[in-house]
């Protein structure tokens, strides 16, 4: 069985890349350090993370902005390998 391959179509990689390149220049970079800095401390307690991950969110903190934090915080899940 062929497993289909995923092609990325440049143009809208470009798009995506001009997007994001524009949110980081007109997002506010205190505010966005302010969330990340609250999901830290939020990680690093009991505390639900759901409402510090919005927070991020709404002060334009990137998906992978907010994942390295969840990764410091929590580390990286490997499956572990079963012969």
């Amino acid at each position: 069985m062929k497993v289909p391959t995923l092609y990325v179509d440049y143009v809208g990689e470009q798009a995506h890349v001009a997007r994001l390149q524009h949110v980081r220049q007109e997002r506010s970079e205190a505010a966005v350090k302010r969330a990340l800095d609250h999901l830290r401390r939020v990680c690093e307690g009991t505390e639900n993370t759901m409402p510090a991950l919005i927070e991020a969110a709404q002060a334009y903190a990137t998906l992978g902005e907010m994942m390295d934090v969840l990764r410091s915080a929590f580390g990286e899940y490997r499956e572990p390998a079963v012969f």
